[in-house]
């Protein structure tokens, strides 16, 4: 799985992989190879230098009442990682 995140990572469009699947399936293990292999520098030169970040989405949306605020947490995550 790893090796098929890294090769749609690389593409040149659609490069928007998705980890999808039931908790304990192994998601964040293959997110965590990822940014081992990234680290490591075992990846095409397209990635390398790169940092890999992860993001709780229920995290972020604790404490927002109005629509706004996730919104804005999502600018500031943005804003941040680019």
């Amino acid at each position: 799985e790893i090796a098929r995140v890294i090769q749609i990572l690389s593409r040149r469009t659609k490069n928007n992989p998705v980890l999808i699947g039931e908790p304990g399936v192994g998601k964040t293990a293959v997110a965590e190879g990822l940014a081992q292999r990234v680290a490591k520098g075992q990846v095409p030169d397209t990635l390398r230098g790169h940092r890999i970040v992860t993001l709780d989405i229920a995290s972020m949306l604790a404490g927002t009442k109005y629509r706004g605020d996730f919104e804005e947490r999502i600018k500031s995550v943005l804003k941040e990682v680019q």
